[in-house]
């Protein structure tokens, strides 16, 4: 191609439509091979590993804000330590409050869309709340990513065979007065 043609709206336009098709190609292949080949496993801080480990003794021990207020802190030293966001979603599930669990969990998954015990948790938190269909689809999920066979995939299932837990109400004594809220 000549400077003449290069030049002229038709000559950019042959130049594309020539070489277009293979230049995306290549800058897609280089793009993913190098996001693959910078992939490494990821090293947390020394002290937030140090405070996950002492909020998962606390959670445990039954301490559930302690261990809360120690997975907070590790986030704090190394927000990009994404298995805190699975210890926070374990306790918040562990004091009743599924809503913020759920939350954890896809923070979780927004990290590392394929972690399986983000995909599993969120959907145990569903099954809790009564919400069977998303968590239903969080199974369909596990399946296709690791099949029947693996725990994630049969802990959900059987979660959500179980369904969620019933709530009865305590029955008042006659003496005790009635209030609204």
């Amino acid at each position: 191609m000549d400077a003449k043609t290069a030049s002229s709206p038709s000559g950019i336009k042959e130049f594309l439509m020539r070489f277009g098709p293979a230049a995306a190609a290549l800058s897609l292949f280089v793009a993913v091979s190098a996001s693959v080949g910078n992939a490494a496993p990821y090293n947390p801080d020394p002290r937030a590993d140090a405070l996950v480990a002492e909020g998962r003794a606390m959670l445990a021990s039954g301490d559930t804000q302690a261990a809360i207020d120690s997975f907070e802190a590790a986030l704090v030293i190394d927000p990009g330590y994404t298995a805190i966001y699975l210890d926070l979603a374990e306790a918040a599930r562990a004091d009743g409050l599924q809503g913020k669990a759920i939350r954890y969990y896809r923070e979780a998954r927004e990290r590392d869309p394929d972690n399986l015990a983000a995909i599993a948790g969120e959907g145990e938190a569903l099954v809790e709340k009564g919400a069977l269909n998303a968590a239903r689809a969080n199974l369909q999920t596990l399946q296709s990513l690791c099949g029947d066979g693996c725990a994630e995939t049969m802990e959900l299932a059987a979660a959500i065979q179980s369904g969620p837990p019933v709530m009865t109400a305590e029955a008042s004594s006659s003496d005790e007065p009635i209030t609204q809220n």
